[in-house]
């Protein structure tokens, strides 16, 4: 008779019997897109890249002309510009150290819609000196005022600035004088009570407005022939000639000895040192 096994239950989790485990319940949406569907023809084009008629060449010349014609029109109505002030911001003098050490002060200048700034003065604090000339270009008549703020540079928070100041451009630097003063500043001491600034400021004519270039229309080839591209020549390196050692050239005399040996060792030398073309020559020569 076999033995008969039964086998025991083996506990899978430490749990109670009798607890429960609870589903987390699913959350439906209304979701209109999902539910939607339209229907209907599409266009002929959709999702096509329409193809536009290639235009002729002359079509292309006619517009180019235009183009150019109303660029020269438009160069023609600009506004007549002067020529070239040169403005040097040189020091200054302040009347308070905003910092909480020195100051690093720099200076910024508008004059027209043209902005420039000077390099930081560093430990600056009161005196700081720059001495920073700014050529400036086709500044446009009517333009008759200089603006300079003064800025404390900060490494960790914004620059404050610390002062300002209108300078009106005197009429004497249109006729050629060099006008070197000192002007006041304003700020939070109040009107003119910031301290001074030095401003020199000179003119020079003679510079012509530059010409804008010339912009071509998309899809415009030129006409124009390719300028061809030079190259030198290649250079002729010497040919190093490998001449024969005494003993290959006595070699060779004891093989002609009707041979003067100025005629062997010029035969030698043609042949580059090459003591066989050099014999089979010798040979055609008796």
């Amino acid at each position: 008779m076999y033995p008969v096994f039964v086998p025991a239950p083996i506990p899978v989790s430490s749990r109670p019997t009798h607890s429960v485990v609870y589903s987390r319940p699913r959350y439906y949406y209304y979701q209109p897109h999902r539910t939607t569907v339209l229907v209907g023809d599409l266009p002929d084009d959709f999702l096509r890249v329409p193809i536009l008629p290639a235009s002729s060449q002359e079509e292309q010349d006619r517009a180019a002309a235009i183009h150019l014609q109303n660029q020269i029109i438009a160069q023609s109505r600009q506004p007549q510009v002067s020529g070239r002030y040169e403005i040097s911001v040189v020091n200054a003098v302040l009347n308070k150290n905003y910092g909480l050490s020195r100051m690093d002060p720099y200076v910024r200048l508008r004059i027209g819609h043209h902005v420039y700034e000077t390099h930081t003065a560093p430990n600056g604090a009161k005196n700081p000196h720059w001495n920073k000339t700014f050529p400036i270009y086709n500044l446009p008549r009517g333009v008759e005022t200089l603006h300079i703020e003064v800025f404390d540079e900060r490494t960790l928070t914004e620059d404050e600035l610390i002062a300002w100041t209108h300078i009106p451009i005197p009429e004497g630097v249109a006729n050629g004088e060099v006008i070197d003063e000192w002007y006041k500043l304003s700020g939070k001491l109040g009107e003119g009570l910031e301290g001074v600034i030095h401003i020199v400021m000179s003119y020079a004519v003679g510079y012509a407005n530059p010409a804008p270039p010339v912009m071509m229309l998309p899809g415009y080839t030129s006409t124009y022939p390719q300028v061809p591209i030079y190259t030198l020549p290649p250079q002729n390196f010497a040919v190093q000639t490998n001449y024969p050692t005494p003993p290959q050239g006595t070699r060779i005399n004891e093989m002609f000895p009707n041979m003067e040996a100025e005629a062997i060792k010029s035969v030698l030398e043609a042949s580059n040192g090459n003591k066989e073309a050099a014999i089979n020559s010798l040979l055609q020569m008796e």
